[in-house]
């Protein structure tokens, strides 16, 4: 029945997983408390309910359901469904990160990174960074490149930092291609080169990176390019 209610939900048949879920969930099936956890958050086949959606990821989690953990660290990071506490979302991400959740390893060395709900440790944050950007999170990649780039928890690295930054920047990531602009700027990690530092930065101010719009700035009064 997982199974059918998974292909329901596939199907946007809200409705019809939503019931299929809720009769597993009762059941005590921690997939469908996880998935009927998330339906409750984004009022999928019901009304948006985050009380009942943090006691179902919480009833999931119980069982160490490695979704229903790292949702459980969102609510708690924000203060939804539950109390705000941001040792207990560290805690729940990092058992999601042992789980394999690429965005719960990010998430935990975001928070390694800044020292949020724990003590803070560049060396555990690149680990962590590391192991998420195996995964595919192009995230990863760009704040794995910051610490290669400035020498946090890792030797200073520029062309390790500049390839990481492309990574990211060509998986459309604004801050990587801020980060990468600024490399090709700079010539650090590669040469230097005021076409390719532009062409970066103007990806990033098109996206919104406000930042990147400073280097184009820098380019212009420096006579280096002219629109």
């Amino acid at each position: 029945m997982i199974q059918q209610a998974h292909d329901a939900y596939n199907k946007a048949d809200y409705n019809t997983a939503f019931e299929l879920y809720s009769k597993l969930a009762e059941d005590g099936n921690s997939a469908a408390q996880a998935s009927l956890g998330f339906m409750y958050q984004n009022a999928q086949g019901t009304s948006e309910d985050i009380d009942k959606a943090a006691l179902w990821y919480t009833k999931a989690a119980e069982q160490e359901h490695p979704l229903a953990m790292y949702n459980i660290a969102v609510l708690m990071m924000h203060g939804k469904g539950l109390s705000h506490d941001m040792f207990a979302a560290h805690d729940y991400f990092m058992r999601a990160s042992v789980k394999e959740v690429p965005q719960a390893m990010y998430e935990t060395a975001m928070m390694l990174e800044k020292g949020l709900g724990c003590s803070q440790s560049f060396p555990e944050a690149a680990f962590w960074y590391e192991e998420a950007a195996k995964r595919g999170n192009m995230d990863a990649f760009n704040n794995l490149g910051v610490l290669f780039k400035e020498g946090h928890g890792v030797d200073m690295d520029y062309k390790k930092a500049f390839y990481l930054f492309t990574k990211a920047a060509e998986s459309n990531v604004p801050t990587a291609q801020y980060n990468l602009g600024q490399m090709y700027d700079q010539g650090h990690g590669c040469e230097m080169d005021n076409d390719r530092a532009l062409e970066w930065c103007r990806k990033a101010a098109y996206a919104g990176h406000e930042k990147a719009k400073a280097i184009i700035a820098k380019l212009q009064s420096d006579g280096k390019i002219v629109y």
